[in-house]
């Protein structure tokens, strides 16, 4: 099977990259290698043998050379990560979605009939919750007093008490609250209604919070793990806002890339969209995470400093049962393990200052 892979240079992208050809499949790496997530704009060393093209997903003439010959695609290119502010909205919109939609294009003029898209947990916004007396709810808005006054558990819309978090199917409502979240969500529309046009299939891969080596350093289009990291080598404790006891799922990038061939080799439903959570099934508190890292690393204890940025979400925690069912997979890699082989794997060069 030969397979494009668009960010392919990336965190993500290299590791399917690496799984595809330990497979016998053959991936076409297509990367724009930005400076906001890449330190230098030569191909990274862990590249090896994978043939690698420098270039954007918005270029038609470029992927319409590139899908010739093509089985499917694994479609991972994108801005990533919370940003800065608002200022961010139109590179997220020109890479996310502008892309998405230039590559589906192209998928349909070459005859492509197999997308396997990189989604994110970010578009549930806050994750599944239940109320004791009303049932499950969609939580009350957090108020910027809330989070002055370190109430940071949302509270039932219509009694305000403290609601229990359950896990996030994916029929769960879609609701994002930032910049990027918004662009995942409009990729899998887009995606959704290319396959309702062309009859093909589509897997939408909702990652929750990946780690592992090849993260990108110092910059804030990057996962809670890598910026967490990224302090211990500067010699800094970990930042920590709420007070850390907000969950989240872990999982590994080594079980996202299997994630992805089975998903490339999985048959899907002609003409739709089936998104499924890439989750390791197992919670863990950001706190929990900023401790065990700096232990690994040997470095100062996280600081928990309260507070929350505007668009972040208490607790998103992902109910695994669909992907094992319809892919047959589960995550390997435990938390544990996966943080303390993190903290020594080798991360991408640093981001410099302002890109």
């Amino acid at each position: 099977m030969r397979v494009l892979v668009t960010g392919g240079a990336g965190f993500i992208g290299s590791h399917i990259a690496d799984v595809l050809t330990e497979s016998g499949c053959e991936p076409v790496l297509l990367d724009e290698l930005l400076p906001t997530a890449h330190g230098s704009q030569e191909p990274p060393d862990y590249m090896g043998p994978h043939r690698f093209v420098r270039g954007t997903v918005t270029d038609a003439a470029l992927l319409g050379e590139l899908l010739t010959g093509v089985d499917a695609v694994c479609h991972q290119a994108a801005v990533v990560g919370h940003g800065i502010d608002p200022s961010d909205a139109p590179s997220y919109a020109l890479h996310n979605d502008y892309g998405t939609a230039v590559l589906l294009a192209e998928m349909h003029k070459a005859g492509v009939g197999r997308l396997v898209l990189a989604s994110s947990m970010v578009v549930y916004g806050e994750g599944r919750y239940s109320c004791d007396r009303h049932g499950i709810v969609p939580p009350a808005p957090r108020d910027r007093s809330d989070v002055e006054a370190a109430r940071f558990e949302p509270g039932c819309p219509h009694c305000g008490t403290p609601l229990r978090p359950l896990l996030v199917p994916e029929d769960a409502p879609l609701v994002p609250r930032s910049t990027y979240a918004a662009t995942k969500l409009a990729q899998e529309h887009l995606a959704g209604a290319w396959a309702r046009q062309t009859g093909g299939t589509v897997w939408a891969l909702r990652y929750h919070n990946v780690y592992g080596p090849r993260m990108p350093q110092n910059t804030p289009y990057a996962g809670v793990a890598s910026l967490f990291r990224s302090a211990l080598y500067r010699g800094e404790a970990p930042t920590v806002l709420e007070d850390g006891r907000q969950r989240r799922d872990f999982v590994h990038v080594s079980d996202v890339a299997r994630a992805n061939l089975l998903a490339l080799r999985a048959d899907g439903t002609a003409g739709e969209l089936t998104p499924v959570n890439v989750c390791s099934g197992q919670p863990h508190t950001v706190g929990e995470l900023a401790g065990e890292l700096a232990r690994a690393c040997g470095g100062p204890a996280p600081r928990v400093v309260g507070g929350a940025r505007p668009a972040d979400v208490r607790h998103v925690v992902a109910d695994p049962a669909r992907a094992e069912r319809l892919l047959g997979f589960t995550a390997r890699t435990g938390f544990a393990e996966g943080i303390a082989a993190f903290a020594t794997a080798p991360l991408r060069a640093p981001v410099a200052p302002g890109s």
